[in-house]
């Protein structure tokens, strides 16, 4: 479901089920691959999210989770904001590279990353909730708010804009694209760039430019 690998001092992190849409085992191998990242976040490390395939990720697995009671849906609500904390605020750079599709909870995903990179032929960036009836918590509001323009976040929410590498460069969401073949490589000397800075000060500024954000999606003030 979700690979992880240590390549240098570079954690990569490949999706790589098919669609990859976020379900309670995604949820807890996310979980398990982010403490092992955060006990080793020393000078030089960064991690590097990928998907393989057709699909970076595909949002939620919407088919289970209609499955699921109250209580189950609650402790999925709670887990994916977590993820998403800790993403943003994890002391080391991180570079979402996208593959393929990133839809709904999938661009969420991407958009917790640093920097995102997107495959430069093939493969759109949606926040789609608008298309498939899907609500956006408030705490993911203040992400498509810290992490987007204004107008960029109000076309991606109200319209479900299918961006293009090409168009999500220039609304700002991505930072660079790449071929099908050259993207990982892109990626990891991305996150090798990034990872030259200082360690301590690399954590303390993310926490600071991140933080209230991130606090925000785990209910801290």
């Amino acid at each position: 479901m979700i690979d992880y690998k240590k390549a240098g001092e570079i954690h990569l992190v490949t999706m790589n089920n098919d669609q990859n849409t976020i379900c309670f085992d995604w949820q807890a191998r996310m979980l398990d691959i982010l403490d092992t990242v955060e006990a080793d976040c020393g000078q030089g490390a960064a991690l590097v999210l990928i998907g393989e395939g057709k699909f970076f990720c595909n949002g939620l697995n919407l088919e289970v989770l209609m499955q699921l009671g109250e209580a189950d849906m609650a402790t999925f609500s709670k887990q994916m904001m977590e993820i998403h904390q800790r993403l943003l605020v994890l002391p080391c750079p991180t570079v979402a590279a996208l593959n393929g599709h990133a839809f709904a909870g999938g661009a969420f995903v991407a958009l917790s990353c640093d920097y995102r990179l997107m495959r430069e032929d093939r493969g759109w960036f949606s926040v789609s909730e608008v298309d498939v009836g899907v609500p956006i918590p408030q705490p993911l509001m203040g992400m498509l708010e810290g992490k987007l323009t204004p107008n960029t976040a109000r076309d991606a929410l109200l319209t479900g804009k299918r961006y293009t590498a090409d168009e999500a460069i220039a609304a700002g969401i991505a930072d660079g694209k790449a071929s099908e073949q050259e993207l990982l490589s892109h990626a990891k000397a991305l996150a090798s760039q990034l990872a030259t800075k200082e360690p301590g000060i690399f954590k303390t500024l993310k926490q600071r430019w991140f933080g209230p954000m991130a606090d925000a999606l785990v209910g801290g003030h």
